[in-house]
């Protein structure tokens, strides 16, 4: 048994050992260098009650090369892609040391959801709702977790194309915004796709022209 497989059976073994911290890391398929990292969402965040599972990949030299983590739960937030999972964090780059396990990564991943990074995104779109509208942003966050993570008021984690039904919702905009776009004859995908990537929320929407959107529309 080489140095890396008994090393990462070790990690999987006192994870499984730690009831404290609700971390949990399960085999895949056959290969144990291919697992999946849940956690609990941290309290007192938007993330709160749901359950947020990651992809992970063992490197070759791993513990002297940083694992390889994406989120396979859709999450929003300003350092992970809502489209593919990807995540923004040092220590899964640059500043990652032998030192880190994967318990401890998916700790640090944990509290990534408490600390965002706006400054330093992977979504910027994401971030662009954080830093203008905290409280709008933290109410999409929030839907994301309870549609996609089991959160508090689900009915149950829900695939990817039911959840789409409430687009409006899941982009973070009101209702009432792309109504009165629609109104004048665009296509709501479209109005939706405009009025997200102008960031067209809260109190940021008094700064947007009416025409400013409409001459994206027309586009």
């Amino acid at each position: 048994m080489d140095a890396r497989l008994r090393r990462v059976n070790k990690e999987i073994a006192d994870c499984k050992n730690d009831k404290a911290s609700n971390i949990k890391i399960d085999l895949v398929d056959s290969s144990p260098f291919h697992l999946k990292g849940s956690f609990p969402g941290p309290k007192d965040t938007p993330y709160e009650g749901g359950v947020f599972e990651v992809d992970i990949v063992v490197p070759e030299s791993y513990p002297f090369q940083a694992v390889k983590m994406k989120f396979i739960t859709k999450v929003y937030h300003p350092n992970i892609s809502s489209a593919s999972g990807a995540i923004c964090l040092d220590i899964l780059k640059d500043a990652w040391s032998p030192v880190l396990t994967l318990k401890s990564t998916l700790i640090s991943l944990q509290s990534l959801l408490c600390s965002p990074e706006p400054n330093d995104p992977q979504d910027a779109e994401v971030a662009k709702h954080y830093m203008t509208s905290k409280n709008s942003f933290e109410e999409t966050a929030r839907y994301w977790t309870q549609i996609y993570a089991g959160g508090p008021g689900s009915k149950g984690k829900v695939d990817t194309k039911e959840a789409a039904k409430d687009e409006i919702a899941i982009a973070g905009l009101e209702k009432t915004h792309v109504t009165q776009f629609e109104g004048l004859g665009f296509e709501r995908s479209k109005v939706i796709d405009v009025l997200r990537r102008m960031n067209y929320r809260g109190s940021n929407a008094a700064n947007i022209p009416d025409e400013r959107i409409i001459d994206e529309l027309l586009k």
